[in-house]
């Protein structure tokens, strides 16, 4: 792939078409409920209204009392409200998909409204230059009735449909901004946000809201102090009674006229002149100067990948006609379409060439499994040689880590509760990129069956997992015992073992004796193994298959009873008699006539134990004698 080619933002293959704007149209977008509203005549001969989607589509008809300033729909399509003069706003009651036109309530206040948000089906808040105002709608009197308020001198205000947080610009304070939080029937005034030039007033255009790593955050564009260049602010709202703090700087290296988009926890920002995007990650490293972390684009910036329409009259190429909302909306009024903006993740893997940094990447992205997966065999793969060891060796401990977190966190989950206590607690989410042990086996490490470099690869994926405090699984076991075995590499087997790396269990263990014929110290591992685990009876097995038959019995007599019945006179006796060796056969066969005398008084065997063929043998024996 030629990387001038490679594109990292696309826009959505199914777009939204609406009426474009012209003089009988206007097209209005509400950023709550991601709806796009286009108004025929201000409403008479129909407004059409779609969103999220193509085929979520509600259209009707209204009186044209005046040009429309706004208009957004209740959270479920029930009152449409529409601003159409600066101090009122009216609420049109729907019934189904129809407006019921005769009852209009009309909202009208002493002050310059600056726009209004829908806080429930029924509560809507009304910012002005006075202040904040939540009331409630009553259709069924025709009325609305004020719920709760609060006054203060307001210039601007930006609003976060994802966090019901607005964030309002004062005119007692050029330095500072005010969040606050609206929800249903109240109002709650946030810590400050005390900006780090005090000297420069921020205006409205400048501010995007947005929800980054599940943190409510302030992007405010400014030109840096010492080279001029356009740089984003990030002020973060980490949580109650916290103050916003300035944690990060995005350095553009750029000037002029941008915008900014929020997508997958990226900060995306598209810079007019150029016709280019710019992506960064708070979460990855950077420069840190006074506790602010200075950050530089992910990689060099790049122009959204092109797009054709069906129509050849049309192109969606020309981006100056382009309104952006957040989080990844793209609109076109002129051309009639809307998009949702899309990350090509796979495009990072040709840019972004210090594997460990796209490693970081992959781990914050929702669709990163699959591709770090993909990058991780390349790299043991076709990539491999022997100097990537210390790189894959970090992958390795940072995909650990939050595989290890995981575990643990689900093992806590387990024993929290005690079994018969019903409990309604859910359980964490998982991270963003889980890569579990039978992931990395079915799509890393079994594809290098076999080649030279399995058994040093499958060595330091095990290391990272001892280092993180998480069990080696089954199939990963397997597959390290056999490259071991491949490269007769024993004295590496038997260390694992000793020392409890690899899993230790009787499937384990068999698997160890399947290849018993290999070499002796194969077994010898394998019994080491079973004894850890106290698998007895396997041990017994495996002693009796080895002729070792006093042994065998000996483990038999201390793991169980003298007197328990358990113990197979039969199979001990058969083993004895095939070694060809008397005195082990007359050792053993003394050994069940004396539990034959204490079980039941008798030195004779019963007859269910089928040991007649045994009982001649013996006489036999004595007969010779």
């Amino acid at each position: 792939m030629m990387e001038n080619s490679v594109h990292y933002i696309e826009l959505s293959k199914n777009l939204i078409r609406f009426d474009a704007v012209s003089q009988l149209t206007n097209v209005f977008f509400d950023d709550s409920n991601k709806q796009i509203f286009a108004v025929r005549s201000g409403g008479t001969t129909g407004v059409v209204v779609k969103g999220p989607s193509e085929d979520k589509i509600i259209s009707f008809c209204m009186n044209d009392r005046g040009p429309i300033r706004s208009i957004k729909f209740s959270p479920n399509n029930q009152i449409l409200a529409v601003q159409r003069r600066e101090n009122s706003v009216e609420f049109i009651c729907f019934q189904g998909d129809q407006p019921s036109l005769q009852n209009i309530i009309v909202h009208q206040v002493k002050a310059l409204v600056y726009g209004f948000v829908w806080v429930h089906n029924r509560e809507c808040a009304l910012i002005s230059n006075a202040g904040v105002e939540i009331f409630t709608i009553i259709t069924e009197k025709n009325q609305v009735k004020s719920l709760k308020s609060m006054s203060m001198s307001i210039k601007w205000f930006a609003w976060c449909s994802e966090s019901n947080i607005a964030i309002l610009s004062t005119t007692d304070s050029n330095h500072t901004l005010m969040p606050i939080l609206i929800k249903q029937k109240s109002i709650t005034k946030l810590p400050k946000l005390e900006l780090s030039n005090p000297n420069r007033e921020v205006q409205e255009s400048k501010v995007t809201l947005g929800q980054i790593y599940g943190i409510m955050a302030v992007l405010i564009l400014q030109a840096a102090s010492d080279s001029g260049m356009i740089e984003v602010e990030v002020y973060l709202l980490n949580g109650p009674g916290l103050a916003p703090r300035k944690s990060h700087v995005l350095r553009l290296g750029l000037v002029g006229c941008f915008a900014i988009n929020t997508l997958d926890n990226l900060i995306v920002v598209h810079h007019q002149a150029s016709a280019t995007s710019l992506v960064f990650d708070i979460a990855l490293s950077g420069e840190v100067i006074n506790e602010v972390t200075y950050h530089k684009p992910i990689t060099t910036p790049r122009n959204i990948r092109p797009f054709a329409l069906k129509l050849p009259s049309l192109s969606p190429d020309d981006s100056t006609n382009w309104v952006l909302f957040q989080p990844n909306i793209v609109i076109d009024a002129k051309l009639g379409c809307m998009w949702y903006l899309n990350l090509d993740i796979e495009a990072f893997c040709t840019l972004i060439s210090d594997r460990i940094r796209l490693t970081e990447f992959l781990l914050q992205r929702e669709s990163g499994k699959p591709v770090l997966l993909k990058v991780l065999k390349q790299l043991v793969q076709d990539q491999y040689n022997g100097s990537l060891l210390p790189v894959l060796e970090t992958i390795f401990n940072k995909v650990n880590k939050i595989y290890a977190s995981w575990v643990q966190t689900e093992l806590q989950n387990q024993t929290a509760q005690p079994s018969n206590v019903k409990t309604t607690a859910k359980s964490a989410a998982p991270p963003k990129v889980l890569i579990e042990q039978l992931d990395m086996y079915s799509h890393v490490f079994q594809p290098i069956a076999g080649k030279p470099q399995c058994e040093t690869i499958l060595l330091l994926y095990l290391q990272s997992l001892e280092k993180h405090n998480v069990a080696a699984q089954e199939e990963l076991s397997k597959l390290l015992i056999t490259e071991l075995i491949r490269n007769q590499n024993y004295e590496t087997l038997r260390r694992l073992v000793s020392y409890s790396l690899i899993m230790e269990s009787k499937t384990i263990a068999c698997f160890l004796l399947s290849h018993s014929n290999e070499a002796p110290v194969i077994t010898q591992v394998a019994l080491d193994m079973l004894s850890k685990i106290k698998a007895n009876d396997i041990i017994i097995e495996v002693l009796l298959g080895q002729s070792k038959v006093v042994d065998a019995l000996r483990l038999a007599k201390h793991t169980t009873t003298l007197d328990d019945m358990s113990i197979s006179a039969r199979k001990f006796l058969e083993a004895a008699l095939k070694t060809g060796d008397d005195m082990i056969f007359y050792s053993v066969f003394k050994f069940f006539q004396m539990r034959n005398l204490k079980q039941h008084g008798s030195m004779d065997f019963l007859k269910t134990e089928q040991c007649a063929e045994f009982v001649q043998h013996y006489n036999n024996m004595e007969t010779k004698e």
